[in-house]
């Protein structure tokens, strides 16, 4: 499991390197990110490599956030992988509100029942990336 930090930026430019700029006077590497329009704002979603420095950076910045546990998971470059992970986890009624891939290759999941979600993806052999 990793942490997911979401912020919400205004939808103006140079928002986004504000925080990437707050991020890297801080150390802290973005590993994954994931950014999406909304009305006069965007939501941007990222895993660093420090949860408490992020934090630090965030609050330093003046920037509000929220922050949930998600699954980093390591998944073979082959046709069918994301269909058969995303087919085993909605046959076990777990729903997917986010994916979005890391710098590494890995996917990150943001789902509605995480330790449920864990279970499957290792009974398939596909280990939870090191937070």
């Amino acid at each position: 499991m990793a942490t997911e930090f979401t912020v919400v930026l205004d939808d103006k430019p140079g928002s986004l390197a504000d925080l990437a700029e707050a991020l890297a006077q801080n150390a802290v590497n973005i590993m994954a990110i994931h950014a999406a329009p909304c009305p006069q704002e965007g939501h941007v979603q990222f895993i660093t490599n420090n949860a408490d420095a992020t934090m630090n950076a965030l609050r330093d910045a003046g920037l509000d956030y929220a922050v949930q546990n998600v699954l980093v998971v390591p998944l073979p470059n082959e046709p069918g992988t994301l269909a058969r992970v995303s087919r085993a986890l909605g046959a076990s009624g777990v729903n997917i509100n986010a994916l979005y891939i890391t710098m590494e290759r890995q996917v990150v999941l943001d789902v509605d029942d995480l330790h449920k979600a864990q279970d499957i993806v290792m009974g398939m052999g596909f280990h939870n990336a090191p937070d």
